[in-house]
């Protein structure tokens, strides 16, 4: 890969654990924030990588791996959150429904 097909993925990630952590317009600031706290990655790369990708030419590879893990935690964090909506939904409504099935599917094809 590319110095810039490094940082488009960074980019794509910060992006992506933003809308992860955030709790709706207006807290991608706190999101941020909470990101580089959890993660310690530097809340002014996040920012670059966010709104000036194209002012960056590289970010160094600690900065991309921490942002590959912490991507990869909040993933594993989601997919946790998933299949506890998965066990709420059935002990509520029952195991027969298509979106239920099409849910434990996607876990299911997640985790391989």
């Amino acid at each position: 890969m590319t110095a810039a097909e490094y940082l488009d993925e960074a980019a794509q990630w910060s992006k992506d654990l933003t809308r992860m952590h955030s709790r709706g317009p207006g807290d991608t600031e706190n999101a941020v924030r909470s990101i580089a706290r959890e993660y310690g990655v530097d809340y002014g790369t996040i920012w670059r990588l966010r709104y000036r990708r194209s002012s960056l030419r590289d970010i160094g590879v600690t900065v991309y791996m921490r942002l590959r893990a912490a991507y990869q935690a909040e993933c594993r964090r989601q997919l946790g959150k998933l299949k506890n909506e998965i066990a709420t939904t059935e002990a509520v409504c029952g195991a027969a429904s298509n979106h239920l099935d099409a849910a434990k599917a996607l876990v299911r094809q997640i985790e391989g």
